[in-house]
Parts: structure tokens; sequence; C-alpha cells
């Protein structure tokens, strides 16, 4: 049994990402998981998708994309299914277009003609979201009262307060991205945010859940910090369990 790794929002910073996986020490039976946000507002989003092409090529460990609302504004920016592609954009997506060598006056069906067909494939396979275990990962969070069958597109790649604010009731704790924070949020047992603003001049974030290790690189800096932070999980055991015996 491996360790599970969930990577929070990245933003075309390829530096960091590739020294937070080397400190991750990747073993074939791990599994990493990925919120999405791979592009646009930094500089690099061509040489993030190559890096995790390379990971995916070289089987390092088992890896699951899933989608974040910026791919999915792209996707629809291209021509394809997604949502207001029509603010991608000015969203950071000029900077993703000319990381690829294309102009920001482009129409969305020439770009998809103009990158590389591996790229729009890795685009268009992420996944909406993974569950494993008790843990469930997804780019932005859950629509409280709904069940994960009833959750939409919209909710998973775009929800913020409504989600971050709330309880849910789903039988996990919800590991999302997307909403920048100055540090992880760990609201334990409902979620864990793990987007602290990495482009901004913040951190990339990695939560380590079998052992509850958070691994963390700041902007422009080569040093990966390891925390652990299975206290929060030992803190909340005692309340979740007084809650489910109430239930009862």
């Amino acid at each position: 049994m491996g360790r599970l790794f969930v990577i929070g929002d990245i933003h075309a910073c390829p530096q960091e990402l590739e020294d937070l996986i080397t400190a991750c020490a990747l073993e074939r039976e791990d599994r990493m998981v990925f919120l999405g946000d791979y592009i646009d507002r930094g500089s690099g989003a061509r040489e993030v998708v190559d890096f995790l092409l390379d990971l995916q090529a070289d089987r390092v460990c088992t890896l699951t994309f899933l989608k974040g609302n910026h791919e999915d504004m792209l996707l629809d920016f291209l021509g394809y299914s997604g949502h207001f592609g029509e603010s991608f954009l000015v969203n950071g997506g000029a900077a993703t277009l000319k990381s690829y060598g294309l102009s920001e006056g482009m129409q969305g069906h020439y770009a998809a003609l103009r990158l590389p067909p591996q790229h729009l494939a890795f685009f268009q396979q992420l996944d909406r979201y993974v569950a494993i275990d008790d843990t469930l990962c997804v780019h932005a969070g859950v629509s409280p009262l709904r069940s994960l069958e009833e959750q939409d597109e919209e909710a998973l790649f775009w929800i913020r307060q409504e989600f971050i604010t709330h309880p849910h009731f789903l039988p996990y704790t919800v590991v999302f991205g997307h909403t920048p924070q100055r540090e992880v949020l760990l609201d334990l047992p409902y979620k864990v945010g793990l987007d602290t603003g990495l482009v901004y001049g913040g951190k990339l974030s990695c939560l380590e859940v079998t052992e509850k290790k958070l691994l963390q690189v700041r902007k422009g800096i080569r040093r990966v910090e390891v925390t652990d932070v299975a206290w929060y999980w030992k803190k909340t055991a005692p309340r979740l369990a007084h809650s489910l015996a109430a239930e009862h």
C-alpha cells in the first residue's frame, strides 16, 4: 500500500512543481492526484504540461489529473465542452497562449489547431473528481447539500464560499484547490484547501494524505518545507466520534 499525495493549483509555475515532485520521492506503489489549474496567470503553462506528460510517461506512480476551472475555460475557448470561454483571456489565458507561441488575438478554433496534439488530449481527458478511501479530491469543492452523484460541473470547478463556509454531508474529507489562501485550510473532518497562491508569490502545497504531511515550496525558492499535520486529524477524531454517536 503506497502513499497518497494531493497537489494544489500550479498556475504555470514549472520550477516549483519540479522541486516539489522531486521532494516527494515517489515510488511505484504511490498515488498522486493533481487538483487542476495547471495553466494561466504564470508564464510556463506549456512547460508544466510537458513536465506532467513526461511524469506520466515515466510511470513513476499512479497519476490522476483533475480538471480545474482554468482548463474548463480553455476548452470552451477552443470550441470544446466547457464553461465561460469568453473569460479565458482576461483570467490569465493570454499568458497560456503566449507560452505556446500564440497571439492572444487568435480565435479559439485556430488556437486549438496550433496546440500540440498530446497537450490538447491532456486537457480533454482530465477527470472531474476522484474518491480514494475517505478522501474526495476535486478542484473547487462540492455543493454542501447534494450527494456526490448530484454534483454538477459548475460546483466541482467553480464553487467557492458556499462550500468553504458550510459543512457538507458527504462521507469524505474533501481536498480542494481553486480558492487561494495564505495558508492551507484545515477544516476537519470536512475539508482541506490546498491553493496557497503560488502564482501570486505564495506557495505550492501538497498534502501527503497517508502519513498526514504537508510539503510546500514558496515561489522562487527551491527549498521544500515538510510539516507534520497529523495532529489536526487527531484533534478532530474525538469531535467526529461524538458527532457520529449523537446521530445514532
